[in-house]
């Protein structure tokens, strides 16, 4: 995909979490670094959110941190970032995000994971942007969510297509061939619309 130039990381700014989630978001930040990928995320220092950042930057790439001030507030900015951007709303925050990306990593993380997930899916769904989305089920912890999209599926409430709004891997190694297979976008972001 030759558009590809920063990659969203979407994932859980808790520490206590099981290791192998910390591996992938280290292996993750470093993959994406040393394939010259920038990286946009929340711009948090906590969880798994700063072990992905932190990686990136060891290993010599550009990060973008963008964070609502209520957040920054509670000192949990990464301060050592390429850019950090303060914004006025989580809203803000999620359309920058967007702006700013090609593609979408989704790594394990919490509710707030789960509501940016199901956002970028649904405004592909709805044709606000055709960026690759990647579901990165590290050690099987999105099966429930790919049980409940498989349901959604059989009960008529999701399209018939919607297992082609998004890829699932089960490895870090995977996420990027994947995003090199997915189709390269056809539409800018009509952030008018979002």
């Amino acid at each position: 995909m030759t558009a590809l130039r920063n990659v969203c990381v979407y994932c859980g700014s808790s520490g206590s979490v099981d290791p192998s989630y910390k591996e992938a978001a280290h292996a993750l930040g470093t993959a994406l670094a040393e394939r010259g990928l920038g990286l946009v995320y929340g711009g948090g220092r906590v969880g798994l959110m700063g072990i992905v950042a932190d990686a990136a930057l060891a290993a010599g790439g550009e990060v973008v941190g963008i964070i609502p001030e209520h957040i920054q507030k509670l000192e949990v900015e990464h301060t050592g970032l390429t850019e950090l951007h303060v914004v006025d709303s989580m809203h803000t925050r999620k359309r920058m995000m967007v702006e700013r990306s090609d593609a979408f990593i989704i790594l394990p993380g919490g509710l707030g994971t789960l509501d940016e997930a199901f956002e970028i899916i649904t405004w592909r769904q709805l044709k606000l942007h055709d960026k690759p989305i990647i579901i990165a089920d590290i050690g099987g912890y999105w099966q429930p969510l790919r049980d409940l999209l498989t349901h959604l599926k059989d009960t008529g409430f999701g399209r018939g297509d919607i297992d082609q709004l998004y890829t699932f891997v089960e490895r870090v190694e995977d996420i990027l061939p994947a995003l090199r297979r997915e189709p390269e976008p056809q539409q800018a972001v009509d952030t008018a619309r979002l």
